[in-house]
């Protein structure tokens, strides 16, 4: 349990934060002290919270529409009267399969969701952020954004570019006392990965067993990761414990050299 002192009223917005690793990240700051905002595209998701975690406010938006975004960052006005903390966790895993298999579309939405949805949030949030306390902008990108990853070329290429955006960010803007950091998870249990295995077992022919012991299998841990390391290393990056850390890749993989 993290220090409830350590990121005391800290405004923090984490987008697609109703559900998954977002909601553990988001539950993580809350619990850090932070006054947590989070978007998602998920109604449902949103109403559970609602019910279930009433210390958390939250807003639907989809990070791709830039009309939803600007909207959001009206909310993070009226419901956190600034920010200091951005959470770009927001993705999409995107289609499975060779390259000649895959549509545009499929294409354009992994990139839509998982590159432009941060950029039209640090867009916003960069002039709040000025006005913010000790600001920092936590980027989520992927082991697949380092390594590379057959099968998942959209969501790979997503990944690498949330990476030299955010290091393109850390020396724009560094000066103005902004740090940007890089979140790289390995396989991360949970719905998400199944699927992306279930997907892949099918597009292979291989049996569901085989391609899960892949997954288990490619880190030195021997396992996957959970979605509270990824949420800790979240708070740690974005408090004052990681105040010289900036443009940096944080890799939260068990120590993997491929994936599969």
């Amino acid at each position: 349990m993290w220090n409830p002192d350590l990121l005391k009223d800290r405004r923090v917005l984490v987008t697609a934060g109703a559900d998954g690793i977002g909601l553990r990240i988001a539950s993580a700051f809350h619990a850090a002290g932070a006054r947590v905002l989070v978007c998602d595209v998920q109604q449902a998701a949103l109403d559970r919270l609602a019910d279930t975690r009433p210390g958390l406010l939250g807003v639907r938006a989809d990070v791709a529409a830039e009309d939803d975004v600007a909207e959001l960052f009206r909310a993070v006005d009226r419901q956190l009267g600034g920010l200091d903390v951005l959470v770009n966790n927001a993705g999409v895993a995107g289609p499975t399969g060779g390259i000649e298999t895959l549509s545009l579309a499929d294409w354009e939405r992994t990139l839509a969701v998982n590159l432009t949805g941060q950029f039209l949030c640090v867009r916003q949030a960069v002039p709040r952020l000025r006005q913010g306390l000790r600001p920092s902008i936590v980027n989520l990108a992927s082991a697949a954004g380092h390594l590379g990853m057959p099968g998942r070329s959209p969501y790979s290429a997503s990944k690498w570019a949330v990476v030299g955006l955010t290091k393109t960010l850390a020396i724009e803007l560094g000066a103005q006392g902004i740090r940007v950091n890089a979140i790289l998870p390995g396989a991360v249990d949970g719905p998400r990965i199944r699927a992306v295995i279930a997907a892949k077992a099918a597009s292979s022919g291989r049996t569901l067993e085989d391609v899960t012991r892949d997954y288990t299998s490619q880190s030195s841990l021997g396992r996957m990761v959970t979605a509270d390391d990824v949420a800790n290393m979240a708070v740690f990056a974005a408090s004052d414990l990681a105040g010289s850390v900036n443009g940096q890749e944080l890799v939260v993989d068990g120590h993997t050299q491929a994936l599969s």
